[in-house]
């Protein structure tokens, strides 16, 4: 807190007031370079663990069975340490839309461990929202080391996003335009794009040489048939509302949650009470973790009807109740399986459906369509690039003004949606 005052005291005017452009450019590319670096190899050590956790579930299925200790240790330790660093990536977006002191370092580790813990146990979370997490917080860390002014430590969250997200799931592109885009709805910092992006690749190029390997997706190709792209359509309108439901329950199961339990370390209990008893009665443990397998799968066969419901139950428990981790992988194993459902409108063409569910959902609960069309581009080749960029906008615009990060602001309304929203906070909606 005192670094950033100091900041404010000198009216955001730190560094030296005859500083080159070349002397500037200089200083941004030093620090792009250690923010690339340093998350990269945080987002490296990650992605490894959380392999090797996932694989101990995997061979030892009692452990689904501990998920209300390990979910009262989370909650305890977030309870009596984490302070701001329970608000996640909500509190990396207020930092941006109102900077008023350092994102605390805690944020790295605790969400780390969060995380892992919530997978060795079969929590139905994600990683996006760690690497995020970690990223913003680490890159906001040399203020603590460097001068900078007010914007200065706004580019400083947003390229430690860019960073984590690009080092987790190997798409660069998607990660520099999704940390410019994510911040207010419908509004892009393209002057950030560059920066973005540079620190984005350095940070994905940082986690190949740490011998990480990301998932391989098929390639889709472009095909246009009349019954094709009606049932493209259908599932991008289906996909929005999906991600609505998908806001809706994890936000209410969050709220009644708080309101109920008093005490924060219990709420973890309670849900994994629940996962626990799900589990019991016959749940499938696909539907636990973060289901990787399950959604490659989705690509090549014929899943339940009911898969995306039942994902879409356990990721909001999970996250409902206080477990760490990220929505966004689940999200796309929803969509995924969405994808997979519709494609019994055109069989032959289940790649293509799957495909466009895996990212419009996501596009839906993150009001990042242009993100998420280009991450399917980057996943599954560009050749279906322009269904990924319709359906990406088609479910933005049906899952209203919803979010899985509360602290977005609206920038621009959507269609259909009213005026007076614009400039509000998603939370601040009634």
């Amino acid at each position: 807190m005192d670094l950033f005052l100091q900041t404010d005291q000198k009216n955001g005017k730190q560094n030296p007031e005859n500083e080159t452009k070349i002397q500037f450019l200089c200083r941004w590319v030093f620090y792009c370079l250690l923010i690339s670096v340093l998350v990269g190899s945080v987002s490296a050590f990650f992605l490894i663990a959380l392999d090797f956790v996932t694989e101990v579930r995997e061979k030892n299925t009692f452990l689904v069975y501990l998920l209300p200790l390990v979910g009262g240790c989370i909650g305890w330790v977030y309870h009596r340490y984490g302070s701001r660093a329970n608000r996640g990536n909500n509190l990396l977006l207020e930092e941006i839309h109102s900077p008023s002191s350092l994102i605390p370092f805690r944020m790295t580790p605790f969400v780390l461990l969060g995380t892992l813990g919530t997978h060795l146990v079969g929590g139905s979370a994600g990683r996006e929202g760690t690497a995020v997490q970690m990223g913003g917080s680490i890159a906001h860390q040399l203020a603590r080391f460097f001068p900078f002014d007010r914007k200065e430590h706004q580019t400083l969250i947003i390229l430690g996003i860019s960073a984590g997200f690009s080092a987790v799931f190997g798409t660069p592109f998607a990660a520099a335009i999704f940390s410019i885009e994510v911040i207010q709805i419908g509004i892009y910092r393209w002057k950030l794009f560059l920066p973005s992006l540079v620190v984005a690749w350095c940070s994905h190029l940082v986690c190949l040489i740490w011998n990480v390997k990301h998932t391989i997706f098929p390639m889709v190709p472009f095909q246009l048939e009349l019954n094709l792209v009606l049932g493209i359509f259908l599932l991008s309108i289906a996909s929005g509302l999906v991600a609505k439901v998908f806001i809706h329950s994890t936000h209410t199961i969050s709220n009644y949650s708080q309101k109920l339990i008093l005490y924060p370390p219990l709420r973890p209990v309670l849900g994994g009470l629940i996962l626990v008893l799900l589990f019991s009665l016959g749940v499938s443990l696909d539907y636990f973790g973060l289901g990787v397998p399950f959604i490659q799968e989705s690509f090549t066969e014929n899943l339940p009807d009911a898969a995306f419901l039942w994902k879409l139950l356990l990721t909001s428990i999970t996250i409902g109740f206080g477990f760490k981790g990220g929505e966004v992988t689940p999200l796309f194993f929803i969509g995924a399986a969405l994808g997979n459902l519709f494609s019994e409108i055109s069989p032959p063409h289940m790649v293509l459906f799957v495909s466009v569910g895996f990212v419009a959902v996501f596009s839906g609960a993150t009001n990042t369509p242009l993100a998420c069309a280009i991450m399917g581009m980057e996943l599954f080749g560009f050749s279906a690039g322009i269904y990924f960029l319709v359906a990406t906008q088609i479910s933005y615009i049906m899952s209203g003004h919803m979010s899985i990060y509360p602290s977005q602001v609206i920038g621009k309304k959507k269609w259909f949606r009213p005026h007076s929203h614009v400039g509000k906070k998603i939370s601040e909606l009634k």
